[in-house]
């Protein structure tokens, strides 16, 4: 990565962790994989703002789309947190980002959690 594209990311970064939605989006997928229904009930923001916020948070690989089978045999997508932690580091030629994200995807946690569950 170029340091233009690392740049161009971290602004990013800092412009979706600036954003209510966005965050709340990412504390709200956490624990638990959310609709984007759900998450516009929880956000208090109708849908397609949730849509375009979470567009954004899977561009840069802090949230993750799964498909998740209803009871009634219908797939729809939920989505859960990639992100663990940011770190944002002064240094001489300005700042710099880390991010963290979740080494097991949201896949694995469903089954690790159901295993957890019915075992």
């Amino acid at each position: 990565m170029s340091s233009g594209e690392r740049r161009d990311d971290e602004e990013e970064i800092y412009a979706l962790l600036d954003d209510d939605y966005a965050r709340r989006i990412l504390v709200e997928t956490y624990e638990d994989a959310r609709s984007a229904e759900a998450l516009s009930d929880a956000c208090g923001a109708s849908e397609s703002t949730i849509y375009r916020r979470v567009e954004r948070l899977r561009e840069r690989d802090l949230l993750e789309g799964v498909q998740r089978l209803d009871p009634g045999g219908h797939h729809h997508e939920v989505y859960a947190a990639r992100l663990e932690r940011v770190t944002v580091e002064l240094t001489d030629d300005g700042f710099v980002v880390e991010v963290d994200r979740a080494d097991e995807n949201a896949a694995d946690r469903f089954t690790r959690l159901y295993e957890e569950l019915s075992g």
